[in-house]
């Protein structure tokens, strides 16, 4: 069986990022990489085994164009209204937070933010089928 172990981003500029995912959520560095022409930077927390890689190309100067295929990354929280409010009082652009429900009985509690380089991530609310 697979295990799902990491999600990958390409950004622009490595210490923005992994200051933006530490300050936002948490994540710290696990391992870091140095190639000729690139870098790896794997971020995570003791909250699970699954890990953001940053991919940084050496020289390049011009943001991603992130196009129509990346959807988002997603985090779980205990309390979805307070970590709202504890990121926007850091100055980072949040979402609405957002109440779905499924068949008449709640489904989701979330809301989004961009990363630096203007990747989404969802926030859910823990619980139901979000862990």
């Amino acid at each position: 069986m697979a295990k799902l172990i990491h999600s990958m981003v390409r950004v622009l500029d490595e210490k923005r990022s992994v200051g933006f995912y530490s300050q936002a959520f948490g994540l710290e560095i696990a391992e870091r990489f140095e190639f000729e022409t690139f870098t790896l930077v794997y971020l995570s927390n003791a909250d699970g085994d699954f890990e953001l890689e940053l991919t940084i190309n050496k020289g390049r100067e011009v943001p991603y164009a992130l196009g129509d295929g990346y959807g988002h990354i997603a985090v779980s929280v205990e309390d979805v209204d307070a970590e709202h409010a504890r990121l926007a009082a850091l100055g980072l652009s949040v979402g609405k937070i957002v109440n779905v429900d499924y068949r008449g009985r709640p489904f989701a509690k979330y809301f989004f933010i961009c990363d630096p380089d203007g990747y989404k991530i969802e926030v859910l609310q823990r619980g139901n089928r979000f862990k």
